[in-house]
């Protein structure tokens, strides 16, 4: 999902996003389907689909009818379309804000760490109950950005404390639980649920994870910029925080917020 409106909070190219961010979002995205317990032969809507890695989970696990995503990219969507397993979506450049389907078009629509890239996650919200058929179901996870749960944040944190300021998400408040309750409420939404998701990801050396973390547009520039030194400081005040693990190894832990509701009738 990308921000037009932030031309320094963009995703387009599907491939770094995918080793940045794509396996992160299928840990989470099982956990989040699990606690979901969809029906089989769902029309579904993926909102802010990226480049399809939540997407492709969806197939896999849900048996879906029909899958429609929709994203702002064309560089994610053509990372998509190329995924294998997706090839029974349909894929659509659009705004989450304004999604180019009718009323009551879909029986589940969902948002996959998307909700805090969303321009105003107050219309973005509504758009997908609209397009939620009555008695369906919409549902969303985000990291917890505030809370630290977003799995950057060695990184992000560090970049901070040395004077760097990384761009966050426009509404990184709009993860919080309360808040996203209050999303799905001003939405008219009904039987409102929430959970916390962990995960943890492990890597095969602190190079693979910096490697992986430092490739997309939200830290890739500060860190290309660097002089060695500085570099090198901060990627010991980094591994700081990741465990070790056997053979050298390494793993972070981060954490989702996860909240799902239905439309009434």
């Amino acid at each position: 999902m990308t921000d037009a409106s932030n031309p320094s909070v963009r995703f387009n190219d599907g491939a770094a996003y995918e080793r940045m961010m794509g396996v992160w979002s299928r840990l989470a995205g099982e956990v989040f389907l699990d606690w979901l317990a969809p029906k089989q032969d769902l029309a579904w809507v993926d909102v802010g689909c990226g480049n399809g890695a939540f997407t492709e989970l969806i197939v896999q696990r849900c048996a879906p009818r029909a899958v429609d995503g929709v994203d702002p990219s064309d560089g994610q969507l053509a990372y998509a379309r190329k995924r294998p397993g997706t090839q029974i979506a349909t894929y659509h450049q659009g705004d989450a804000m304004a999604l180019p389907f009718g009323d009551d078009a879909f029986d589940a629509a969902v948002m996959a760490l998307v909700i805090f890239f969303v321009p105003e996650p107050s219309r973005g919200v509504p758009e997908m109950a609209r397009v939620v058929k009555p008695g369906g179901l919409v549902a969303a996870y985000a990291w917890d950005m505030d809370g630290g749960g977003f799995p950057l944040e060695p990184v992000m944190r560090e970049l901070r404390a040395m004077g760097f300021v990384p761009q966050p998400p426009p509404h990184p408040d709009a993860s919080r639980t309360e808040n996203l309750v209050a999303l799905w409420q001003g939405a008219g939404l009904v039987d409102i649920e929430t959970r916390r998701i962990d995960v943890a990801r492990r890597f095969e050396s602190f190079e693979d994870f910096w490697a992986a973390s430092t490739s997309g547009s939200t830290v890739k520039p500060a860190v290309a910029a660097m002089a060695p030194d500085v570099l090198a400081e901060l990627q010991e005040r980094v591994r700081a925080h990741l465990t070790e693990q056997p053979g050298g190894a390494v793993s972070y832990d981060a954490f989702a917020n996860a909240i799902k509701g239905r439309m009434p009738g």
